[in-house]
C-alpha cells in the first residue's frame, strides 16, 4: 500500500506541458498592449476629428441698395476674422532703483498725463549718499582753493623768520669753530672740541639750507600738477553726487507718456527690485499704462486666405460686447514671419475711431472687403444695409461661426422673415462663414470643418 501510495504523488517540480513559455507570456503581454495602444489612439481620433459641417458665408448689400437685388448688390467681403483688441504701444512703467513702495497715487482705469508723478519709493538711504558725497565734493574744493590762493603773508613771514634766525645760528657755530680751531693749533684744546664744533658748523649749515629751501616755496606756493591732481578728484566727486542726486530722483517714479493705468502691480510697503523677479518675491514694475486712443485689433490669419490681404487694407470692426457698434480699420502692422506651430501670419488692424466702449483683450471681428468697395461703418452712414441669413442657420436667437476651425456662438437680434431669409438686425457684419443645420454634438468652441 505504502508503495502505492507514493506513485500517486504529484511531483511539483516537474514542468506542465501545457504552460506557455517565459518568452510567449511577455509576446501576449506586448500583443495585448500595442491593441489597446492603437485602439485608443483611433477612439481619440475619432472623439477629437473635425466634424464636417455646411458653411453659408454672409453677404451685405450695398447701402441704398433695395432688399430684392440679392447677391447683385452685395458688398463683396473677401474674408472675415477674428481676435482680440490690443493697446499699441503698452508700457510697464518700472523702477531705476531698488526700493520698497512709499507712496502709490493711482489705480486702475486712471487717466494719467505726461510726467505725473505715480509713486514714491523709500529714499532714505539714497539722502544719505547724496549728503556723503556732497560732503566729500566740497571738501576737495576748499583744498584746491587754498592751492589756488598760494601761502598767506603770515605763512611767508614766519618761514622767513625762521630762515634768518638759522643763519644767526650757523654764524654764530662758525665764529665757535674758529676759536676752537686755533685753541687746538696751539695744544690748548683737544682735537675732540675741534670734531664736534665742525660738527655742529655743518649741522646748522645743513639746517639754513632746508629752512631757505622751505621759505622759498612757501614764497612760489603749490605745484601746478599738486594742483591738477586735485581738480581731478573733484570730477570724480561730481560725478559721485551727480549720480547720488538721480538715484534719489529715480525714487520719484513718473508717467513716461499720457495713457490709461491698465493694471497696478504693487502696493505700500512692497519692494520693487530691477533684476529677478520671482512669483512671490519683489515687483519688477509699479504700474502698466497703454493710450486708449492707439488701439489694434490682433488677427492670426491662416496662411490659406493670407493671399486675400495686402497693406493699408480696410475693413470693418465689431467687438462681441457691442455688436451693433461698427468701427473702420486699416492693416497697420504685417508680421515678417509665420507662426510654424499655428500655421497663420499676425496681421494688426489698426482702430481708426476708438470710443470708451472699446477696451484692450475684447474679442474682436474684422470683415475685409475687396480694393474699392469700401468699407465705410454703418455707424457713420447715412442708411442700414440689411443683412439676411438662412432660417435654417439660427437657432433661438443665435448661430455658430466657423472660426479658425472651431465653433463659435454668437448671439443675434433678429428681425422680420422674408423671402431673402431672417433679417438680422445686429450681431452680424458680413462676411461671417455660419453653420448651417449644425449636428446635436457641434456645440460652442467645438472642431469643425467645412464640408468638401
Amino acid at each position: 500500500m505504502d508503495s502505492d501510495l507514493k506513485s500517486l504523488r504529484i511531483d511539483r517540480n516537474r514542468k506542465q506541458t501545457g504552460e506557455p513559455a517565459g518568452w510567449a507570456k511577455w509576446w501576449i503581454i506586448g500583443g495585448v498592449a500595442l491593441f489597446l495602444i492603437a485602439a485608443g489612439n483611433l477612439i481619440y481620433s475619432k472623439w477629437t476629428a473635425a466634424t464636417p459641417v455646411d458653411v453659408y458665408r454672409v453677404q451685405l448689400p450695398r447701402a441704398g441698395s433695395s432688399a430684392s437685388a440679392g447677391a447683385e448688390g452685395s458688398r463683396n467681403v473677401i474674408l472675415n476674422a477674428t481676435g482680440y483688441i490690443v493697446a499699441h504701444h503698452k508700457i510697464q512703467v518700472a523702477s531705476k532703483v531698488l526700493g520698497k513702495v512709499a507712496w502709490i497715487g493711482v489705480d486702475k482705469g486712471d487717466f494719467v498725463k505726461e510726467g505725473q508723478v505715480l509713486a514714491r519709493l523709500e529714499d532714505d538711504e539714497y539722502r544719505a549718499q547724496l549728503q556723503q558725497a556732497t560732503g566729500n565734493l566740497q571738501n576737495l574744493q576748499a583744498k584746491l582753493a587754498e592751492l589756488e590762493n598760494g601761502s598767506r603773508p603770515q605763512e611767508i613771514a614766519a618761514s622767513k623768520s625762521n630762515w634768518e634766525v638759522a643763519k644767526a645760528d650757523l654764524e654764530n657755530a662758525r665764529i665757535n669753530l674758529e676759536r676752537v680751531r686755533q685753541l687746538v693749533a696751539a695744544k690748548v684744546s683737544p682735537q675732540q672740541q675741534l670734531d664736534d664744533a665742525t660738527g655742529r658748523y655743518d649741522s646748522q649749515k645743513a639746517r639754513v639750507d632746508s629752512l631757505e629751501k622751505t621759505y622759498d616755496l612757501v614764497r612760489v606756493g603749490p605745484r601746478k600738477e599738486q594742483m591738477d591732481a586735485v581738480r581731478g578728484q573733484i570730477e570724480q566727486a561730481k560725478g559721485l553726487v551727480a549720480f547720488n542726486q538721480t538715484q534719489l530722483s529715480n525714487t520719484v517714479i513718473k508717467a513716461p507718456s499720457t495713457g490709461t493705468v491698465l493694471e497696478r502691480a504693487v502696493e505700500k510697503g512692497e519692494f520693487i527690485t530691477t533684476s529677478f523677479v520671482g512669483e512671490r518675491g519683489a515687483k519688477g514694475y509699479v504700474v502698466s499704462l497703454a493710450d486708449l486712443k492707439d488701439l489694434q485689433v490682433e488677427l492670426d490669419i491662416n496662411q490659406n486666405d493670407f493671399r486675400k490681404l495686402n497693406s493699408k487694407q480696410k475693413g470693418v470692426i465689431v467687438t462681441d460686447a457691442f455688436p451693433d457698434k461698427k468701427y473702420d480699420g486699416v492693416i497697420d502692422e504685417i508680421s515678417p514671419e509665420a507662426n510654424r506651430q499655428k500655421a497663420t501670419v499676425q496681421v494688426k488692424v489698426k482702430v481708426l475711431t476708438p470710443d470708451e466702449f472699446m477696451r484692450p483683450e475684447m474679442n474682436a471681428s474684422v470683415a475685409f472687403h475687396e480694393e474699392g468697395s469700401g468699407s465705410g461703418s454703418s455707424a457713420s452712414g447715412p442708411s442700414n444695409p440689411a443683412i439676411y441669413i438662412p432660417a435654417a442657420a439660427a437657432k433661438d436667437g443665435k448661430v455658430l461661426l466657423l472660426v479658425n476651425g472651431k465653433a463659435v456662438e454668437r448671439k443675434l437680434k433678429l428681425g422680420p422673415t422674408s423671402s431673402q431669409g431672417v433679417r438680422v438686425e445686429e450681431g452680424l457684419i458680413g462676411g461671417e462663414d455660419i453653420i448651417l443645420n449644425p449636428p446635436a454634438e457641434v456645440k460652442d468652441g467645438a472642431k469643425v470643418e467645412r464640408k468638401k
